[in-house]
């Protein structure tokens, strides 16, 4: 069941309207005695191939965004951890470092799963944060904390900084515009380019074949085209594989846990 549930999302108007006119198509090619032998090695090299490229690349960023969103989540509980170990006895660093992370990974939710919105209004929050971290650790640094530890912790910053950057660069480049507007333009011509050959397949012995092999290629066809839509962006909670961003009050419960007890 849990199968036909998440296949049945990858089926759409689109899905429906290409498969309605392959066999509309096939139809009136038998009706005009308009049937053709064509090369199906033409629909591989001129759809199927471009539409595998595009799902691997698109598959490649929603890796990348993974490695990105858990390194930026480990900085940011590492920063926790040396507020609380490095001052000695002062629970106010504890305290501002589970805020501030709480409060990164809220904007960072808002940045990314709002799919359309004017990301130049969340980017300066985000930096904002940044810099109170920067901010925060000139606090440790008063506090005593040596001055080789609040290197370190910049460097942690520098590295939420980086992989906040790396989620957004896969937010704003993904596949090239020409190919998919390439594979967009064959995979709509596709059903009138190929139904004199679908109409032409057993027929007239088997009437229903042609019918069949245009539905099967179309769903096929349109349904990869899907997929590498849903796993375009990563973020915009469109596809079933699609990061789970709203995780600010998980990580502020995991934050308050005293592992030294």
């Amino acid at each position: 069941m849990q199968t036909i549930k998440q296949f049945r999302k990858i089926i759409d108007y689109h899905t429906w309207l290409v498969t309605g006119l392959a066999l509309m198509v096939v139809f009136l090619c038998r009706q005009l005695d308009f049937l053709v032998e064509l090369p199906t090695t033409l629909i591989g090299i001129a759809v199927v191939f471009p539409l595998v490229f595009s799902i691997n690349s698109a598959y490649k960023r929603r890796e990348d965004a993974l490695r990105a969103f858990a390194s930026l989540k480990g900085h940011g509980m590492a920063l926790i951890f040396a507020h609380r170990e490095w001052p000695q006895g002062e629970a106010s660093h504890t305290v501002r470092a589970e805020q501030l992370l709480k409060r990164l990974l809220t904007a960072v939710a808002s940045h990314f799963s709002s799919n359309g919105h004017d990301q130049s209004q969340t980017k300066p929050q985000i930096y904002a944060i940044f810099s109170d971290y920067s901010h925060s650790h000139e606090l440790l640094r008063q506090a005593g904390v040596p001055a080789n530890e609040i290197s370190r912790a910049n460097q942690y910053l520098r590295q939420l900084i980086i992989e906040f950057e790396k989620m957004n660069n896969i937010v704003n480049y993904r596949t090239p515009l020409a190919l998919r507007a390439y594979s967009r333009l064959f995979l709509n011509l596709f059903p009138l380019l190929f139904g004199p050959h679908f109409a032409n397949i057993a027929y007239p012995e088997h009437p229903f074949a042609g019918y069949i092999v245009a539905l099967v290629y179309s769903l096929v066809l349109v349904s990869l085209d899907n997929i590498q839509d849903h796993l375009e962006n990563p973020f915009d909670g469109v596809g079933t594989d699609d990061l789970h961003l709203d995780v600010a009050d998980e990580y502020q419960q995991l934050s308050a846990i005293n592992y030294g007890d």
